[in-house]
C-alpha cells in the first residue's frame, strides 16, 4: 500500500510541476508577444472625444441654446413639483 501511495504522490507532484512550468512559460511568451506586437503595430491615431460632429459650433447657435435652456428649465420645474 505504501508503494501505491508513494507512486500516486510522485505522479501528482510531477503533474503539478509540469502544469506550473507550462503556466510560467505561457506568461513569459505572452509578455514577449506583447512587446513584439507593440513594436510592429503602428500607434492608433488619436480620436476626438465627444459624439457631436461640430460640438463647438453647435453651441454658438442661439436657437439651439434657447431650446436647450427651455428644456432644462422645464425639467427642473417638473422635478420641484
Amino acid at each position: 500500500m505504501d508503494e501505491v501511495m508513494q507512486g500516486a504522490l510522485d505522479l501528482m507532484l510531477v503533474g503539478m510541476g509540469f502544469v506550473f512550468s507550462f503556466l510560467i512559460i505561457l506568461v513569459f511568451v505572452t509578455m514577449l508577444m506583447s512587446r513584439i506586437a507593440g513594436r510592429i503595430a503602428p500607434p492608433e491615431p488619436a480620436r476626438p472625444r465627444g459624439g457631436a460632429q461640430g460640438g463647438a459650433d453647435a453651441m454658438q447657435d442661439p436657437k439651439l441654446k434657447a431650446v436647450i435652456s427651455e428644456a432644462v428649465a422645464r425639467h427642473r420645474a417638473r422635478r420641484r413639483q
